[in-house]
């Protein structure tokens, strides 16, 4: 059961949720934590204002003191982060420096505040419960601060400390940080983004559990996103690639890493509402159970902006893509949608992305284009019919003068996904919604 930092923000969430594992408490369950709220930004501040030489640790301290207070804890264990907590700022603050490694150190202090406190509260509720740190449970990764990789040998490593626990021989429930993991050398590491989902994906995974829970505030994966349209309804099962796709192009579903461990074992997960615990939620699995659904959802990234690169040398299509995608990697510029022709390439990129480099050195092969202002609208579907799912899509766009731009549908078969305006992206994904939902 992963719990995310919104789940956790503050002590009344965090007897909430003790009493989402209480109710789950004979399915003998692994718990996995993100750090309460906003913690994770007010270390970050407190790294900085460290740098320039002042230590503060106010909002940090405050939050889980208070928390503690609330709950009628022993903050033993909390004091004692603390205290380390403001060492490692006082040796930032004399180096005057912030390293990537330094920085895992610095942010591991969220997670591991917040299991220590559930763990208490539990314990104090009758419940038996034991904090572990990630590398408690053979949590162990490479070397890339910031962004690690867990290694291979964690599928090894988990069942020698978890087994005993799933086999009744002890009962104290596992509480484990997300997020973090620890290299050969001892030093801390984050897992970067997804780093609490693969957390869980990889305890549920090589534990061979019966489902892995990720607990959020709506009833599951929706059909879209509910502020956009309010009719928006749950999804009550999904494919990992179908999810996948969703989490690519916006969805607040599992991050796509984190699904890798899942996939391997084929391991469901449910994704379930933490305000409505009778809800099934939505299940995410390997194949469907039943009738596949023509389409499963709609989403939309926005902030993006479009490339129209058009060969202005007589290089064949194979010179000319290739120096494409070697100036994307030079730059390090991530490509989101893509549609080719032999010697002229649309493609999209995030607009924060810093263009000039890359714009420089590709105008030397190709007269180059670039308009802002656009958003990706994705249709996740089965794309086995995507002649009738386009057929409906577009009559019900062109009704409302919504101009498509550019299209292209993923290797994967489970997406298509067009360009239009930013400004008419929300209007793209009632239409389309009302089209296929309603």
């Amino acid at each position: 059961m992963k719990f995310g930092g919104s789940s956790v923000a503050n002590a009344d969430r965090i007897k909430h949720v003790a009493s989402i594992i209480q109710a789950y408490k004979e399915k003998r369950p692994v718990v996995v934590l993100s750090a309460m709220g906003d913690t994770t930004d007010y270390l970050l501040d407190a790294a900085d204002m460290a740098v320039e030489g002042k230590i503060d640790i106010e909002n940090v301290a405050k939050l889980h003191r208070e928390t503690v207070d609330i709950l009628k804890i022993d903050g033993t264990a909390i004091e004692d982060l603390l205290e380390e907590l403001t060492k490692l700022l006082t040796g930032i603050s004399m180096l005057k420096e912030l390293s990537k490694k330094t920085r895992d150190y610095l942010v591991s202090f969220g997670e591991r505040l917040s299991v220590r406190i559930m763990a208490a509260y539990l314990h104090s509720q009758g419940i038996e419960a034991k904090f572990f740190d990630a590398w408690d449970i053979g949590m162990i990764s490479d070397s890339n601060f910031m962004a690690a990789e867990l290694l291979d040998e964690v599928w090894d490593n988990i069942p020698l400390y978890l087994t005993g626990y799933k086999n009744g021989e002890t009962d104290a429930i596992p509480i484990v940080t997300g997020f973090i993991a620890k290299d050969k050398k001892g030093n801390i590491t984050t897992l970067g983004r997804g780093g609490s989902d693969l957390s869980a994906t990889m305890i549920g995974s090589a534990m061979e559990a019966e489902e892995i829970q990720t607990w959020k505030d709506v009833d599951g994966i929706m059909t879209t996103d509910p502020r956009v349209c309010k009719d928006a309804k749950p999804v009550p099962e999904v494919t990992y690639e179908e999810a996948q796709e969703l989490a690519m192009f916006g969805a607040q579903v599992l991050h796509p890493r984190s699904m890798i461990p899942c996939r391997k074992t084929g391991t469901p997960v449910r994704v379930k509402n933490s305000y409505n615990i009778q809800s099934p939620g939505s299940i995410i699995v390997e194949q469907h159970s039943g009738k596949v659904p023509p389409v499963c959802a709609i989403t939309t990234v926005k902030n993006t902006t479009l490339i129209d690169i058009v060969s202005s040398r007589m290089l064949g299509a194979a010179g000319f893509l290739a120096h494409v995608f070697n100036n994307f990697l030079k730059w390090n510029i991530s490509i989101d949608v893509i549609a080719t022709s032999e010697v002229s390439v649309s493609l999209t990129v995030n607009s924060k992305s810093n263009l000039k480099g890359l714009l420089e050195d590709l105008e030397n092969v190709a007269d180059v284009e670039v308009k802002t202002g656009k958003a990706i609208v994705t249709i996740v579907c089965d794309a086995t019919h995507s002649s009738s799912i386009l057929a409906a899509g577009f009559d019900a766009l062109s009704d409302e003068g919504i101009n498509v731009q550019m299209i292209s549908q993923g290797a994967s078969k489970v997406n298509i996904s067009m360009l239009v305006d930013e400004d008419e992206a929300e209007q793209a994904v009632k239409v389309l919604h009302k089209a296929f939902f309603e």
